[in-house]
């Protein structure tokens, strides 16, 4: 028998321990203080505790880690361990040396623009925020509303939709006030190193869910967003999108383009897009699995389980799928979101995830919580995934069981002229 194969495992959540697990994997896992579970304490093999955000840190920890057990790859498959994976899988040799460029490029939103733009890819008006004058000289330029974003965060923290010259001196304190800080939302492990502009994109969006082998991309789904354009936050989606067949193919036939000219050739992607006036147009892409809950989507209406590709293809341990999948079913999410205020009470949660049709059921606030305005994916208080027959009917009963059977009550905020000093 072939001994085990080691994994280099850096952060992730329970669910990427449970796949390599599954697949007789030695996993070492090197994960952040804030984030470890007593799931993990128990599955990995070696468990290393520290900010592997950090390079000067997980350097030299990685290196002994290596030393002593192995590793076969170096895998993340969340947002902030990709950059140190790919950096170590260079410096270990397990990849063509180029890993960590591609990752960079790839969570950088400007690098990215510009490496699509110098190979003729669509590409929104765009630049870096340079002081203020930047702002105003960029709105004369591109025109307005346009987008002002963090360059590498994540889950639509920090964007601003400047409508005018009016909305200019508001933008930039906002920037001034994010920039160079630790995220300060759902997660503390993202850096805020500086904001990109750039015109606004219209139409529906969605986001394409795709395996690639060796360089061949396979898209496995496309994803409809159910969006608001009053914020940055998802409200919901649908799998597989409601679209016609050949919008569909423009969006696929893009996406590939996309992750060929960013040399993506492994793993999975999470690419979000637009249908534009002017044809599909790649807002930004991460080569890592999607969040809120879309692989659970994918796996319900198409059978594909996503986290097990992304643990197996590393270590050789799967055939690559030889073509796009057919669904069989409709799976969709929709998240629990209500006006700020005070949680005062919760009910229902339970009795909706014991329903055959639901898929997960869950909400993150306790009386005595806090719901502060809904600006990003950060804001929404829970989620219900449930899975029907067809698109529509699975829309349908979802928003039923958020808005009907699960309930939040919250105390409205007082107005700001009644709050106390």
């Amino acid at each position: 028998m072939s001994p085990a194969p080691t994994v280099l495992l850096i952060g992730g959540v329970d669910a990427h321990l449970e796949r390599f697990d599954a697949l007789g994997a030695r996993i070492v896992l090197i994960q952040h203080p804030d984030k470890i579970t007593p799931y993990q304490t128990r599955t990995a093999h070696a468990l290393l505790m520290l900010d592997y955000t950090d390079w000067e840190t997980v350097r030299p920890f990685a290196e002994a880690a290596r030393a002593v057990y192995g590793a076969d790859a170096v895998v993340s498959l969340t947002e902030p361990g990709l950059d140190p994976a790919a950096r170590l899988s260079d410096r270990f040799g397990l990849s063509d040396g180029r890993r960590y460029e591609v990752s960079r490029r790839m969570r950088d939103k400007y690098l990215m623009r510009r490496h699509l733009a110098e190979r003729g890819l669509p590409v929104p008006e765009h630049g870096l925020v340079d002081g203020p004058g930047s702002l105003a000289d960029f709105g004369e330029r591109a025109g307005y509303p346009f987008i002002v974003k963090p360059v590498s965060t994540t889950a639509g923290f920090g964007l601003l939709r400047v409508e005018g010259p009016q909305d200019l001196d508001a933008a930039w304190a906002r920037i001034r006030t994010l920039d160079g800080g630790r995220t300060d939302r759902g997660s503390t492990m993202f850096t805020v190193d500086g904001f990109l502009m750039e015109s606004y994109i219209d139409g529906p969006e969605f986001s394409v869910e795709s395996l690639s082998f060796a360089g061949r991309h396979v898209v496995v789904a496309v994803t409809e967003k159910l969006t608001d354009d009053a914020h940055f936050a998802e409200l919901g989606h649908v799998v597989p999108a409601r679209l016609p067949t050949t919008d569909r193919a423009r969006l696929v036939t893009a996406v590939e383009d996309f992750l060929t000219a960013m040399d993506v050739t492994d793993g999975p992607a999470h690419t979000e897009i637009r249908l534009s006036a002017r044809g599909p147009v790649v807002i930004e892409s991460h080569n890592r699995l999607g969040g809120g809950h879309i692989p659970d989507l994918v796996r319900a209406a198409y059978g594909i389980d996503l986290i097990a590709y992304g643990a197996a293809w590393p270590l050789g341990l799967t055939e690559p799928l030889s073509a796009p999948p057919e669904p069989t079913a409709a799976a969709v999410t929709r998240f629990v979101l209500r006006d700020p205020g005070t949680v005062t009470a919760v009910h229902g949660v339970e009795d909706v995830a014991a329903r055959p049709d639901v898929l997960l059921a869950q909400v993150s606030v306790k009386p005595g919580d806090t719901v502060r305005e809904l600006r990003d994916n950060w804001d929404r208080l829970g989620s219900v995934a449930v899975t029907a027959a067809d698109p529509d009917s699975a829309v349908r009963l979802c928003e039923h069981l958020v808005r009907e059977e699960i309930r939040v009550d919250v105390a409205p905020a007082a107005p700001e002229g009644l709050r106390a000093a």
